[in-house]
Formats: structure tokens, sequence, C-alpha cells
């Protein structure tokens, strides 16, 4: 029984944009590529794209060989996710492709896996292939050498690799799985999530820069980096976004965990909706955690809904108390409590006024969460729908960065950020705190 490696892409130039995919079936134990296949096809979004790419990857391998049974390897979480069953298939525009690409091969003979964007390199190459040509007003046209794939890949098959038990499409399917069981390295910085996460389909993006989790910054290079040193494995990656707007966040009021937990404003219900969208089309979380405060929770549930995942509350994400300074703004504050506002900005060690929650004891509680999730999501992207204290010092401990520093981050609603932690206790970060997009 023949046995194929299928890896697809599609991206979107503006999501929705023109966009276009590719997809390219290749030998499992020789890695020769065996059918390219890439179009433009017009405006449609990432999704759109992507399952295009899946189908056109799937329908070359059936020319090949109807019987074969394959791997299809994207870095498209929600395609992979959603093919594989895990996740449900909620919007209309993708129901139907899905179902397009369930037909093309029988299900026992298919089976799928996500891999980082680095890795997908030769699908990514063709569906930009195929934007570029769409642009120039023509469709992608396959080189000299890869217009003669399809007429030589018949040829390779003559003499198949070992195959599992007769008729059993699951050991075959794990017989390609030990194929590839040994990828090529990483580039470096490669992160599960992050990089696919933030990155533009066509577009090179630089490493992150990597530091320890915690402890002093390094003093030297005498430590490779995170994706430069040994094989680490898949980093757990923590993707933090911090809640849509409430009525309190334009009027910069303090806003904890002691205060009357507003729900989001109309402005926080749109945010929540487009970065949900915005999640959605690189479908990298595979979970929602969520503080247990209104303004998250309901940021969570339109990014969980839109993923078909359920959310997970977490006590330990929640806001600093910021005691009787709740809901007033800082020159209100410095007004009625300037001793003790001065005392908070000094030290981390103070609290505010009226049993409120100091830095010290909030990072101490969010470390101990951090851990906690970073044991249960070994390997994963977990989505961190929380506030603006802990997504600070989730980054200032990523850094290694002394604790004044946290007033010296702005975060605005809506944004987001990720750090991917290492084996060898590394973490990589990556910003994005522009939320214009989202209004």
């Amino acid at each position: 029984m023949p046995r194929f490696v299928v890896e697809a892409d599609g991206g979107s130039r503006g999501n929705p944009g023109p966009a276009g995919y590719g997809a390219v079936v290749l030998d499992p134990v020789t890695g020769e590529t065996l059918a390219e296949r890439a179009e433009s096809i017009g405006v449609a979004t990432n999704n759109v794209a992507e399952y295009r790419g899946l189908i056109a990857g799937l329908e070359a391998a059936r020319e090949l060989a109807a019987d074969a049974v394959v791997l299809v390897r994207m870095d498209s979480k929600l395609v992979v996710e959603q093919m594989s069953g895990r996740w449900k298939i909620k919007h209309p525009d993708m129901k139907p492709l899905a179902a397009r690409a369930a037909k093309v091969l029988p299900r026992a003979q298919v089976t799928y896996e996500w891999i980082p964007r680095e890795k997908n390199k030769h699908a990514d190459r063709l569906a930009n292939e195929a934007m570029d040509a769409g642009k120039r007003g023509r469709q992608w046209e396959p080189s000299g050498s890869s217009a003669a794939l399809d007429r030589g890949a018949a040829r390779t098959l003559a003499t198949p690799p070992p195959a599992g038990p007769p008729g059993d499409a699951t050991a075959g399917a794990a017989a390609v799985r030990a194929a590839l069981a040994a990828p090529s390295p990483a580039a470096p910085g490669a992160e599960a999530g992050a990089d696919t996460l933030f990155g533009t389909a066509g577009a090179t993006t630089p490493p992150p820069v990597a530091v320890p989790a915690t402890g002093p910054l390094p003093t030297s290079c005498g430590t490779p980096a995170p994706g430069w040193g040994p094989d680490l494995g898949t980093p757990a990656t923590f993707v933090l976004l911090r809640h849509g707007e409430t009525a309190l966040t334009p009027q910069k009021r303090f806003s904890g965990s002691g205060g009357t937990d507003p729900e989001l404003s109309p402005a926080g219900l749109r945010q929540a909706a487009a970065v949900a969208e915005a999640l959605a089309a690189r479908g990298t979380v595979q979970s929602v955690i969520s503080s247990p405060l209104r303004r998250c929770r309901e940021t969570a549930q339109a990014v969980a809904d839109r993923l078909g995942l359920d959310v997970t509350v977490e006590k330990g994400l929640r806001e600093v108390d910021f005691g009787a300074w709740e809901g007033l703004t800082f020159a209100e504050v410095q007004e009625r409590f300037p001793e003790d506002l001065q005392a908070w900005l000094a030290s981390p060690k103070a609290a505010p006024t009226g049993g409120g929650e100091s830095f010290m004891a909030a990072t101490r509680r969010i470390s101990a969460t951090r851990d906690r999730l970073l044991a249960a999501h070994a390997g994963r992207t977990a989505l961190l729908v929380t506030h603006v204290t802990p997504v600070k010092i989730l980054v200032r401990l990523a850094l290694g960065a002394p604790p004044e520093s946290l007033f010296r981050m702005e975060l605005s609603a809506a944004s987001l950020s990720a750090v991917a932690y290492y084996a060898d206790g590394n973490a990589s970060l990556r910003l994005l705190n522009d939320t214009s997009h989202l209004r």
C-alpha cells in the first residue's frame, strides 16, 4: 500500500484579501517531491485558503494512488484539529470545505499532524508563488522540474517502502510518522504557536530574543539561545490576552479583583470578537484559560466559541486587589492616599490602601499559576485571558527584568503577547500591543 506525506498551506494578504494555496506530496522515506499544486483563488480568508490547499494536496495524492495511506502535515492548528474531529466546525465557510476534504479519500487512509510554520516552507512557498502570480493577473505555473513531477511519480511507487499489516491504515500511518520521526532542526527561535500566531503569510519573521524565564539577565553569549543549540522539543507556549475594554478602561481607573467586576463595554465586545477572528485565522491555540473575573470570561468565551473550545477558569490569573483604590484614577489616589501611593511605587512589597495585594504577593501567586499551567500544557499552546498585572508579571519573569519594570510597560486592551517556555528553563517572548485593528 503506497504511503504519502501531504504538506499544505494557504495565505491571505489582508484576511480577507488576495489569497492562494500550495500543496506538495512527498515520499515519506526519501523525502522526494512527487507532486506540487498551487493556485491563486481571489479574495478569501487564511482559513479558506488553508482548506483549499488541503483539498488540492489530497486530490494530488489520490491521483497518484487512490489506495494510499496519507499523513497530512499543516501549520494550521484549526484545520488539523477540525479534520481530526477534535474541534467543532462552526464557521459556515469552513463546513463545506471540510466536507469536501473528507470525501477525497476514505477517512481511515488519512491522518493529520500539526507542524510549526518553519517546517512547512515548501507549501508556504508554493502558496506565495500563487499569490504573486495572482497579483500579476496570472495563475501559478510549475517550473520545468515541477511539471515533470506528476509524470514520473508513478515510477517512484513501483517499489513502495515496507507497509504495516495488510489493510491496517492506522499501522500504515504510524509507519509514515516513524519515517518522519527525525525532522530537520528547527529554525533559530522556532516555537510552537508564537511564530505562527504573529507571522504573516510569506513573511520572514526574525527569531525572538531568548532569555532565561527567571533569574538575572545573562551577562555573556556563552549559552546558546533556544533554537540555536540542541533540540529542546516543542515548548509550552502561553498566548497572553488582556481582556477587552470595560467602562473603566478608557478612564484609566484602578480595576482589580476587589472592585465591581465590570462587564465588557460595547467597544470591548467588538475587541473580543476581532481578536477571536485573528486567533482563529492562525489556528494555533489549543486551549483557553481565563481569569474568573467577568471581563476576562466574556473575552475568553468569545474566542472559545470561535475556536470551538471550552473555557477553563483559573483563579490564579485574577487581577491584583487594589483595595481602597478600586474605581479611582491615579490622580484621585494621589490626592487621597499620597503616602500609600508613594510607598507602592517605591517597593513591590507595599500593598494598596485597605488590604490590597502587593506586587510581591501577586508575583508569588502568578509564578505558582504559571508553573502549574506549564506542567498541564507541556508542548502545547494555551491562550491565557487575564489582566494588565498578570501579563506584565509573566513578561517580567520571562525577561528576568527587575520589579520596577512593571511601571515601564503599557498594555492595551485586547492586546496579545506570547511566551514560549523551553525544556532548559529558557523562554522567548513576542509582543503585539497594537489594538487599533481591533476597534
